[in-house]
C-alpha cells in the first residue's frame, strides 16, 4: 500500500471515530491528531487494529484502533466474554478474576472490564486495588474461575499498558483457546457490540483474604524455616519500583520471619510515572541504582527489585569486596534450582518422578545441573504460559520442583501458574540465609555452583526497531538469518542450527535434517558452536525488539579458573557481537 492510499484508510478509520459511538474526550482527541500537519502520529495510531494476539493485547495509550484504551480494551473484553459464554454454557455460573498493576489507566480498563463481563452475565472478581500478577493467577484456581485477566504492560515504559487474558488453570491462555479467543475478538465489527453497561449485581470485590491465604500457601513451600528462624536478622533492601510488589512482598517476607526489610521511600510511591526510573525494569542497572545506594548505606546483603506487576525479581549482591553486582536472570534461575534440588535431595523428598522447567533461551547449565542430579528437564518456548503448560501435562504424572526463565521469572509453587516474584523474593531470601548457615555469601555459593557444574556467561543484546517501519524491518532481518544463515561465529564453526519456525534441526557435522518436537512453531533460530556457545535469535512478542540471546561455557576447577573464564568471556562476547553485527 502506497502512503496515499495508506493515509486516505487511516483517515477514514479516524472519521468513524468522530462518531457518537465514542466519548467526548475520545473524539476531541481523534480531532486534534486529525488536525495535525504532521501525519505521523494518525497513521502510527490507526494504520492497523491493535492486535489481540495470543499473549493478549499490549501498546501505547492514547486514541485510535492501534492503541491501548477504553474501547480496544472493551473489544477484547467483550470478544473474551462470548468465547467464555460459548465453551462453558454448561455451566450455571461463569467467573472471571480481574486484577491490575499500578500504570496510569490500568484501573479504569479493570473496572470497565468488570463491568462488560458483568453486562453479559458474567460473574466478575474484581481485585480491590492493584495486586501482583501471580495473585491473579492464584486468585483463579482458588475461587474457581474459568478465565481471568490481568491489566499490565509488565516493564514496559510508562506509556504503555496491557491485557494478558488467563485459563480456568491460571494460566495464561494456549492453544486451542487462544487462537478461538482471538477469533472471537475479530468478530467484533463495530464498537457497539461491546456491553459497556455493568451489572452491579455480578461484580465482587476481593482483597484482604485471598492476599492472607496466598501468602499462607506461599509458606508451605519453604525448606530450611530453621536456617530462616537462625538468620531472621538478615538486612534485606527491597523495591517495588512504584509498582504492586510493595502491596505483599515486604508482607510474606515479614510472615517467613525476616525482620530487616528496609524499604527505599522513593520508590515506595504507587505511580505509572515511574518518576525514579527511565524503565521500571528490574534488569536493567538503573531500576535499582536507588535500592544499591540503600543498602550501601545500610550495609545490607541483600537488594530485591520487582517489575510493575510483581512477576519477576531483580537482584543485587556484594561481592568478595563488599561492592554489589547484579545478579542476572539466568543466575537467579540457576540458585533457585540449584537451591530446591539439593534441598529436596537433602530432605529426601525426591522419589524420582521431579521435574524442573526452562525455556529454550535460558542457560543450558540449568539443564547440566538437573540431569547430574537425575532430574527431568522440559525446555519449552518463551513465555511462562509454555512452562505452566509443561505443568499442566504433567499434573498427575510428576512432581514439580520449579521452572524460571532468563527474563527474571521464576515459580516455586504448583498452586500459582505463572512467574511469581513474591515467592521469588521469598525464596531468595531464604537462600541468603540458608547460605548464610552454611557459612557462604550468596555471591560466594553462586562460584562454587560454577565451579561444580561449569562457567556460563550469558548476555542478551536487544535491537530496538519501533513503528511500523521498524516491524518490517525486524521481520527482514528474522528471514535474512534463515534465508542466508550464520557459519562461523567468533572463529568457531556453527556445528547445529534449530529453526522453530520450521520445527527443523540441522546438523552440520552429520549433514542431517532433525524434526524438532515442540507443540507449535515459534519465530525463534538458534545457533550453536563447536566452542558450546548457544545464539538465539527471536523478535519479542511484546515490545518493538528483535532479540539475541548469547551463551558461553567453559569448564572451570578453582576461584582462580573462573577468575580468568569471567575476563575471557568478555572478549569472546565483544567478538560474538562483531560476528552478529549488533
Amino acid at each position: 500500500m502506497d502512503n496515499e492510499a495508506l493515509l486516505k484508510q487511516v483517515v477514514s478509520k479516524a472519521n468513524y471515530w468522530l462518531s457518537e459511538s465514542y466519548d467526548a474526550e475520545t473524539r476531541a482527541e481523534v480531532q486534534r491528531i486529525l488536525d495535525n500537519e504532521d501525519k505521523t502520529e494518525l497513521i502510527e495510531s490507526f494504520y492497523k487494529d491493535l492486535e489481540f494476539g495470543t499473549g493478549g493485547l499490549r501498546g501505547i495509550m492514547g486514541v485510535g484502533s492501534n492503541r491501548m484504551n477504553i474501547y480496544t480494551v472493551g473489544i477484547a473484553t467483550q470478544g473474551l466474554a462470548n468465547y467464555l459464554k460459548a465453551e462453558f454454557s454448561n455451566l450455571p455460573e461463569i467467573k472471571v478474576a480481574i486484577a491490575h498493576d499500578c500504570r496510569n489507566n490500568s484501573r479504569k480498563f479493570a473496572e470497565i472490564s468488570a463491568n462488560i463481563f458483568s453486562a453479559n452475565g458474567i460473574q466478575a472478581y474484581l481485585f480491590e486495588s492493584l495486586r501482583p500478577t501471580p495473585e491473579l493467577s492464584y486468585a483463579i484456581r482458588k475461587l474457581g474461575c474459568q478465565s481471568g485477566i490481568v491489566l499490565t504492560a509488565s516493564h514496559n515504559p510508562k506509556e504503555y499498558n496491557g491485557y494478558k487474558a488467563y485459563w480456568d488453570d491460571g494460566a495464561q491462555v494456549v492453544a486451542p483457546h487462544d487462537k478461538n479467543i482471538i477469533a472471537e475478538v475479530n468478530k467484533i465489527r463495530d464498537i457497539t457490540d461491546v456491553q459497556f453497561i455493568g451489572n452491579k449485581k455480578l461484580i465482587t470485590i476481593i482483597g484482604k483474604e485471598i492476599d492472607k491465604q496466598y501468602i499462607d500457601d506461599l509458606l508451605t513451600i519453604t525448606l530450611s524455616p530453621e536456617a530462616v528462624k537462625k538468620h531472621k536478622d538478615i538486612k534485606i533492601v527491597f523495591t517495588p519500583i512504584h509498582g504492586t510488589g510493595g502491596q505483599l512482598v515486604p508482607e510474606a517476607l515479614a510472615a517467613m520471619g525476616f525482620t530487616q526489610i528496609i524499604h527505599v521511600p522513593e520508590q515506595d510511591v504507587v505511580s505509572g510515572d515511574f518518576p525514579t526510573v527511565v524503565s521500571p525494569n528490574p534488569e536493567e542497572p538503573a531500576a535499582l541504582a536507588l535500592a544499591v545506594k540503600k543498602a550501601q548505606e545500610t550495609n545490607a546483603e541483600l537488594v530485591m527489585a520487582t517489575d510493575p506487576d510483581a512477576d519477576r525479581v531483580g537482584a543485587a549482591i556484594p561481592n568478595d569486596q563488599g561492592e554489589f553486582v547484579l545478579v542476572n536472570g539466568n543466575q537467579t534461575a540457576m540458585l533457585f534450582i540449584y537451591y530446591l534440588i539439593t534441598r529436596w535431595k537433602e530432605l529426601g523428598k525426591l522419589t524420582g518422578n521431579e521435574y524442573v522447567v526452562k525455556t529454550i533461551v535460558t542457560s543450558e547449565l540449568i539443564k547440566t545441573i538437573a540431569t547430574q542430579n537425575d532430574i527431568r528437564i522440559f525446555d519449552c518456548y518463551t513465555g511462562f504460559k509454555w512452562i505452566a503448560a509443561v505443568m499442566r501435562e504433567n499434573e498427575g504424572k510428576r512432581t514439580y520442583i520449579g521452572g524460571g526463565e532468563e527474563s527474571y521469572g521464576f515459580l516455586a509453587e504448583d498452586f500459582v501458574r505463572d512467574k511469581d516474584a513474591v515467592s521469588a523474593c521469598m525464596l531468595l531470601a531464604e537462600i541468603a540465609a540458608w547460605a548464610k548457615e552454611n557459612g557462604k555469601t550468596l555471591y560466594r555459593l553462586i562460584q562454587d555452583i560454577y565451579i561444580e557444574y561449569g562457567f556460563s556467561k550469558e548476555k542478551g543484546i536487544s535491537v530496538v526497531k519501533k513503528g511500523k517501519s521498524g516491524a518490517e524491518e525486524i521481520e527482514a532481518m528474522m528471514k535474512n538469518f534463515r534465508e542466508n544463515p550464520i557459519r562461523e561465529i567468533a572463529g568457531s564453526k556453527v556445528t547445529f542450527i534449530k529453526d522453530f519456525a520450521k520445527l527443523i534441526a540441522f546438523d552440520l557435522i552429520e549433514n542431517e535434517k532433525i524434526t524438532l518436537d515442540m507443540p507449535t512453531t515459534s519465530n525463534v533460530i538458534q545457533y550453536f558452536t563447536e566452542d558450546h556457545t548457544k545464539i538465539s535469535i527471536r523478535p519479542s512478542g511484546t515490545e518493538p525488539k528483535i532479540k539475541f540471546y548469547i551463551e558461553m561455557h567453559t569448564k572451570v576447577a578453582s576461584q582462580e579458573e573462573l577468575q580468568q573464564a569471567e575476563a575471557a568471556s568478555d572478549a569472546k562476547l565483544e567478538a560474538i557481537r562483531k560476528s552478529l553485527g549488533v
